[in-house]
């Protein structure tokens, strides 16, 4: 891995940096608590919490804060494989699905393991200079390790071209 992308892990490893970058850039996943559990160019975990700033009327963790965690684990391993990269990706979502399996009553922490798939799909866009989509899922599970949701976030990546002036 080069020097650029793992600085960007490290950035986003350390705990205060990426909250400022939630607060900046995300600031919804700021207010409801999400925070980075884990990241490697290959798999990254995400949790959100029950609590008060991320439930429902319905006494569970509401289904965009479980979303915003997903998303997150897609996210940024988009960004591992794009972060510093000439010419510059773009990066867009495209679809969201989801399905629900059990009410998330308390932390639920969300993995996604396509980092290789993500990284084949920005080098398959940098190659052909069209844009490229991938299905990446994100698994939630709750503190007994039981499957709350699964998202299924459609991402499309395109290498950016510079445009005369």
């Amino acid at each position: 891995m080069d020097d650029a992308r793992e600085k960007f892990i490290q950035q986003m490893k350390h705990p205060a940096r990426f909250r400022m970058f939630l607060f900046l850039k995300v600031p919804a996943a700021w207010f409801c608590g999400v925070r980075l559990q884990s990241i490697a160019p290959e798999k990254c975990e995400a949790s959100i919490p029950y609590r008060w700033s991320s439930r429902n009327p319905f006494r569970s963790t509401y289904f965009a804060s479980l979303s915003m965690a997903a998303e997150l684990t897609t996210g940024a391993l988009g960004l591992i494989h794009s972060y510093g990269r000439q010419p510059a990706i773009s990066m867009l979502v495209t679809r969201v699905e989801g399905d629900f399996f059990k009410k998330a009553v308390d932390k639920t922490i969300f993995t996604c393991e396509d980092g290789e798939s993500i990284r084949n799909t920005i080098e398959s866009a940098v190659v052909s200079g069209e844009g490229k989509t991938i299905r990446a899922k994100s698994s939630g599970r709750n503190s007994s390790g039981e499957l709350v949701a699964e998202f299924f976030i459609t991402w499309s990546f395109k290498a950016r071209t510079s445009k005369p002036r």
